[in-house]
């Protein structure tokens, strides 16, 4: 039988995208990041979040998608992969919604201008409304990881 999950519902442009709840940690208003030298052009520099320091990641910028200014609705938010935490600046977090694992369909190969591998799958919520289910180990690559964690405080 499949499982039921709850999952984050957030936006990049005009596409909704979700992550498990089990991995979000928290979802913070926009953050002053102090940015890093010589990491990732998507890396936007690392956060203080209540005395630790986490790495922040334009979601956009890493699916090269246009930049979008920050406003009012920007959130971080902050995600565990691999046992390290992470900030994805996304344009909004407004949503809960429960999908069962059946919902999810395999992604097309391009999906809203991304790739395939960073999907994991696409949920259809209504007629009208499909949200892009991420993969978190692809977003992030290991040796995106190892370089992020060395800018871990």
């Amino acid at each position: 039988m499949a499982e039921d999950m709850k999952v984050i519902v957030f936006k990049l442009g005009t596409e909704e995208y979700g992550i498990e709840v089990e991995r979000v940690q928290t979802i913070e208003r926009m953050l002053p990041v102090t940015r890093v030298p010589k990491t990732y052009s998507f890396v936007k520099g690392v956060v203080n979040l209540r005395g630790v320091v986490i790495p922040v990641i334009d979601l956009g910028g890493r699916f090269s998608l246009p930049e979008a200014e920050y406003t009012d609705q920007t959130r971080i938010i902050i995600v565990t992969v691999s046992d390290m935490q992470v900030g994805f600046i996304v344009d909004s977090a407004n949503d809960v919604v429960d999908l069962n694992e059946d919902d999810i369909e395999t992604p097309p190969e391009i999906v809203g201008g991304i790739k395939a591998k960073y999907l994991r799958g696409v949920a259809k919520l209504e007629e009208e409304r499909l949200l892009i289910m991420l993969n978190l180990h692809e977003v992030l690559n290991k040796s995106e990881i190892i370089s992020l964690e060395s800018m871990e405080g």
